[in-house]
């Protein structure tokens, strides 16, 4: 049996079809190296997760992520375990984006990889184009082995984004996800504002919209996730309601450092 954190639906980290060149995904869940002062090409996230409701005894679960940016692209691991729910796994994982200019205007095209113990893999494809104004598509699959699910949105799905930026620094974008393989009656809408603050910090807000079936019945909720970032550190507090389609809630606390 699934579990709210690990499901055949669950999304592909740091994929694409969100991140679209980095501007959705910086906005609503990273501080990218670019951000700091100075190079800084590694990123240590700790991830505390906590579970509750639906009749189910209150789980938590532990997740540690080292990311590593070259010339490359985005080359990362990650180990989750969570003691109340028996369950492990061990993840990695490649993205990376690479940008044209095409007849004046700007274009990105943003692919990922990954895979994961216990025979997962996974991939996606994303294309945004436009600076000021922006628009984006994306696609992700993976092979539907089990996977422990860690940004939470519908993964065999199509996206939609599109948004406007005042400065790189400061945006507002509107992202639609949506399972079109196995559950096409689950979506994601995201709204993400990002600001930058005094002394080189920032704030970024992403709001969720879901609607979806839950144990087959309808349920329509709305979720918050709110990032603060310092020059070489960040904290994030999310609430996810109905995680993953399922029963229960969640609440996320994430910590880290850049180096």
């Amino acid at each position: 049996m699934n579990t709210p954190f690990q499901r055949h639906r669950a999304w592909v980290i740091a994929s694409a079809i969100i991140c679209l060149a980095g501007t959705a995904c910086a906005q609503a869940n990273e501080a990218t190296a670019a951000d700091a002062p100075k190079p800084t090409p590694f990123k240590l996230t700790t991830g505390l997760y906590q579970l509750s409701g639906g009749g189910a005894p209150v789980a938590k679960g532990l997740d540690v992520n080292l990311r590593y940016t070259n010339t490359l692209g985005d080359l990362w691991l990650g180990v989750f375990r969570s003691p109340d729910l028996a369950l492990s796994q061990t993840r990695g994982g490649w993205d990376n984006t690479y940008t044209w200019n095409v007849g004046g205007g700007t274009v990105r095209f943003s692919p990922s990889l990954q895979a994961a113990s216990g025979g997962f893999w996974g991939g996606s494809l994303g294309l945004e184009t436009g600076d000021t104004w922006f628009a984006g598509v994306g696609l992700g699959r993976t092979n539907l082995r089990n996977y422990v699910n860690l940004n939470f949105d519908p993964n065999d799905a199509w996206m939609l984004s599109g948004g406007y930026r005042w400065s790189s620094a400061r945006s507002l974008a509107l992202q639609v996800v949506r399972d079109n393989r196995q559950n096409p009656d689950e979506q994601h809408v995201h709204l993400v504002y990002r600001t930058p603050l005094p002394e080189g910090q920032r704030l970024t807000l992403d709001g969720l919209y879901k609607k979806g079936l839950v144990a087959g019945a309808p349920i329509a909720r709305t979720g918050l996730a709110v990032t603060y970032d310092w020059p070489r550190y960040f904290a994030r507090l999310a609430y996810d309601p109905k995680v993953n389609f399922t029963p229960q809630n969640m609440w996320r606390l994430s910590v880290g450092t850049r180096f």
